[in-house]
């Protein structure tokens, strides 16, 4: 049985003048990649939906996932979604976004974990990337870019 693909997801927002960001950190098969976005005029829900689907995107059907991510936002995407399925509490904003989410989620078991951020681990890595990111939005717009090899290299992973 192939080892679980892990990812660490991290998500940034500045509520005050709507810009958010996002990175992400994921270990498939030995092999390290990651990358990181943001966007102005954003809300929170719509952030973490627009990272979690980017940090699952690829990833072969019948993968096995472990999530990890301090963002109760990010964490609660999964389940909103099987709830949202079994016709309870479906949403009413972003519908476009929680589509993206739930096809990327429905071939792939995934498996969520509360995460704290260490120095020098994945998650205190891929929130300094989020931070990067939303102020990469801030100056110059909407954007998603893979985070360079030689800077994973330092992820912790």
């Amino acid at each position: 049985m192939p080892a679980p693909v892990r990812i660490w997801l991290e998500v940034s927002h500045h509520a005050a003048f709507r810009i958010g960001g996002w990175a992400f950190v994921r270990q498939a098969a030995g092999v390290v990649s990651g990358s990181g976005g943001g966007e102005r005029r954003i809300d929170p829900e719509r952030n973490a939906l627009q990272a979690i689907a980017a940090a699952l995107a690829g990833l072969p059907p019948g993968a096995s996932v472990q999530l990890h991510a301090s963002s109760p936002l990010v964490l609660a995407v999964p389940a909103r979604i099987a709830a949202a399925e079994a016709g309870q509490d479906p949403p009413a904003d972003n519908l476009d976004l929680w589509a993206r989410a739930a096809a990327a989620l429905k071939p792939i078991a995934v498996v969520c974990h509360p995460a704290r951020p260490t120095p020098g681990g994945p998650t205190a890595f891929a929130a300094a990337w989020a931070d990067f990111a939303q102020g990469r939005a801030r100056d110059r717009g909407a954007f998603s870019a893979p985070i360079p090899k030689t800077n994973l290299a330092k992820a912790g992973v």
